[in-house]
């Protein structure tokens, strides 16, 4: 599974996503596995505002790109998680904590997974353009506990 392969309103939920700056994004398959959706497209926010910001920014531009609307909506004023169901795909983007708590992917293991990875900003982003760079790491949970809501300002 790659990006290309998704489904246009997965990629752009994933893309807008993506210009709020979660991170961790990750995309499972369940056709084969459930009745009620197709895809989960999970990320992390890093504070309320953010979590808010990336779900304004995916509803946004699927109604802009797509003439898509949220069909359910749950949890955007919380802190913890907030969920997206247009139908076919669902979108939960959480907390830190509220992510390693319910361990989506660990629940669905068995399940296809595309890990997109995370944006690096600035000077990094052009080395790691040229090959130079490090790597990006996929979502893990000790990877993201070492960053604050205050780092992740501005969304």
């Amino acid at each position: 599974m790659n990006l290309e392969s998704l489904p246009q309103g997965v990629r752009v939920a994933v893309q807008a996503a993506q210009e709020k700056k979660a991170a961790g994004i990750t995309v499972l398959d369940l056709s084969g596995a459930s009745a009620f959706t197709d895809y989960f497209v999970i990320c992390t926010g890093f504070s309320t505002p953010q979590v808010q910001a990336i779900c304004t920014e995916i509803e946004d531009q699927l109604h802009k790109q797509m003439g898509r609307s949220v069909r359910h909506r749950e949890g955007y004023r919380s802190a913890g998680w907030a969920l997206l169901d247009f139908g076919g795909f669902i979108v939960h983007v959480f907390s830190e904590e509220a992510r390693r708590y319910y361990d989506l992917e660990r629940l669905w293991r068995a399940s296809p997974k595309l890990e997109i990875p995370d944006a690096v900003e600035g000077l990094a982003a052009a080395e790691d353009a040229s090959g130079s760079g490090f790597p990006h790491d996929d979502y893990s949970p000790g990877r993201l506990s070492g960053r604050g809501q205050g780092r992740r300002s501005g969304t």
